[in-house]
């Protein structure tokens, strides 16, 4: 039995979730998001209570089961609270700025980087500090990481861009002759 699964996920005020024909869709205060539908679950909406259920026992109807419960409740989570992934740009000389729809870095090249943000995602830079912040818990995620490999950290000075509360592995520099 899957413990993710069977938990009843509660619906927050001012959200509101609808079981279509091949997506649950789920607006709230922060925007509308939907999440589609596997043959193997079902849903049930009541009482301010979503209950995800498997139609039965085998191995992957109780990976279903857990998967979609979880993506619903990421789901309402964004709705109602939204996600964020805070960046810090580290080294001399690095900086980070949100205009529009880009982000300018100015990460040691040549040039400076331009990065289209995607629909449904916003950046603020503050300083030397990026964060990302969206309704979709994924793309929150997937843009900040190829946010972060603009300029992976590097072992020695840990130079580059990196999560906040990221821990770099350091290395030892070159040792002197002896």
């Amino acid at each position: 039995m899957s413990r993710i699964g069977k938990k009843p996920i509660d619906i927050p005020s001012g959200v509101e979730v609808t079981v279509g024909a091949e997506a649950v869709s789920v607006k709230g205060p922060k925007g509308s998001i939907s999440t589609p539908i596997h043959p193997m679950v079902s849903y049930k909406v009541a009482d301010g209570v979503v209950e995800v259920m498997r139609s039965g026992e085998t191995r992957q109807e109780c990976a279903q089961h857990g998967l979609h419960r979880t993506l619903l409740f990421n789901c309402i989570e964004g709705v109602s609270k939204g996600y964020s992934k805070t960046l810090e740009v580290v080294g001399v000389g690095y900086k980070v700025s949100v205009q529009g729809k880009n982000i300018i870095l100015n990460v040691g090249y040549s040039h400076p980087v331009q990065f289209p943000l995607p629909a449904g995602i916003e950046a603020k830079a503050e300083g030397s500090k990026l964060t990302v912040n969206g309704i979709d818990k994924q793309l929150v995620g997937e843009v900040a990481a190829q946010v972060r490999r603009v300029r992976p950290p590097e072992p020695y000075k840990g130079k580059g861009i990196k999560y906040i509360d990221e821990q770099i592995r350091r290395k030892a520099g070159k040792s002197g002759k002896k």
